[in-house]
């Protein structure tokens, strides 16, 4: 079995006048599929919580901070966040499809970008906040890519392409993806119990809230662990999926939107 590297735990200590933080993940929005973003977009324009914590994949595909300087949905996206973040904190963490989001698109949105994994302290508990990919210890071939394309060098040399060339390039992956998610021999890796319930003592915390695998679900790990797995976004199945947890004094709610 693959091991995990020791990470580095962050902290984001909630202000005592949160009441409520809302986590959301895995929307992967794209300009071909407008319901996700119409729903995404209400949601920002309605939410009631204090925070929102986005953990990964917001995008389909990020190809770079300029993408977003331009006419076009990801500048559309940016807008909304923008306007999002003069009402509440928004903070972002990095999935494996949009790890290329970088400060200058952070500071286009006033978002917080947040390192992965963080410890969010609220209401005197500790949640354990990661994207979950890191996790997938089973998927070797995937965990060799991220480990290559989050090195500086990789990013440094992609990020000098074209704009085109990258966008190009990021819809030929999605392709070849696509392709091998249709292969009926494929096997789904899964975030290994054994490593999330190390992360969860060492950083001395209850639950792991994490998304990525889009299998929503509760886990008891034991000892009072939990392990909360988000919804991905689709408002085009059937049922649509919109689903946030609400983090709060009682705990973790999953609340529909759709």
């Amino acid at each position: 079995m693959s091991t995990v590297a020791n990470p580095a735990f962050s902290e984001l200590v909630a202000p005592p006048a949160w009441r409520t933080v809302d986590l959301i993940s895995d929307l992967h929005l794209q300009a071909g599929e407008p319901a996700t973003f119409e729903a995404w977009q209400g949601y920002l324009q309605t939410t009631p919580a204090d925070a929102l914590i986005i953990l990964g994949d917001l995008f389909e595909v990020w190809v770079g901070d300029d993408s977003a300087t331009q006419p076009g949905f990801e500048a559309q996206c940016a807008e909304l966040l923008r306007q999002t973040a003069q009402r509440l904190p928004v903070f972002f963490m990095h999935g494996n499809r949009d790890f290329l989001v970088g400060a200058a698109f952070a500071a286009q949105c006033s978002l917080t970008l947040l390192d992965d994994p963080t410890v969010l302290v609220l209401h005197g508990r500790r949640w354990l906040l990661s994207h979950g990919d890191i996790l997938c210890l089973e998927d070797t071939d995937y965990l060799k890519f991220r480990a290559q394309v989050r090195t500086p060098g990789w990013q440094a040399a992609f990020l000098a392409r074209p704009l085109e060339e990258r966008r190009a390039l990021a819809r030929s992956m999605r392709v070849q993806s696509e392709d091998r998610k249709r292969n009926p021999s494929m096997v789904w890796a899964d975030v290994d119990t054994a490593a999330a319930r190390d992360w969860l003592h060492r950083a001395n915390a209850h639950a792991l809230v994490h998304g990525h695998t889009h299998r929503p679900a509760d886990h008891d790990l034991g000892n009072g662990l939990r392990r909360i797995v988000l919804s991905d976004w689709d408002a085009d199945a059937h049922p649509p999926r919109a689903q946030l947890l609400c983090l709060s004094a009682a705990g973790a709610q999953r609340v529909d939107l759709r």
